[in-house]
């Protein structure tokens, strides 16, 4: 079984896959190519997804049963002892000349103490 996932690609990447996949969703394509089909769609989908992102799970004999690829991803797969896990960047607050608002909004204080 193979899944390739695509978000903000050209519409002909969307066509090419369709020829060997089915389309369950919109950029979600589903279907049971060979090994070699399978590569060979995911080197399609690497060279034309332009600006767009794209994900392709696949099972494989392994201790998790699938593997996956990701293309222009913030998240990427690394192995952690034979397991492929999701690495996921920690996300930095941005430096705001704000201090962050703490309480009750005036509106809710109204509300709950009942002050007009």
């Amino acid at each position: 079984m193979t899944v390739i996932v695509l978000t903000l690609c050209p519409v002909g990447l969307r066509g090419l896959l369709t020829r060997w996949l089915l389309e369950i969703s919109a950029g979600v394509f589903i279907g049971s190519p060979s090994a070699r089909v399978r590569d060979l769609l995911w080197d399609e989908v690497t060279s034309h997804a332009g600006k767009g992102r794209a994900l392709l799970a696949y099972t494989t004999d392994n201790e998790q049963g699938f593997a996956f690829r990701t293309h222009d991803h913030a998240w990427h797969p690394v192995d952690h002892e034979g397991l492929t896990l999701i690495h996921r960047p920690t996300e930095r607050p941005a430096a705001t000349s704000q201090p962050a608002k703490t309480g009750w909004s005036k509106a809710a204080q109204r509300r709950r103490f009942g002050n007009s």
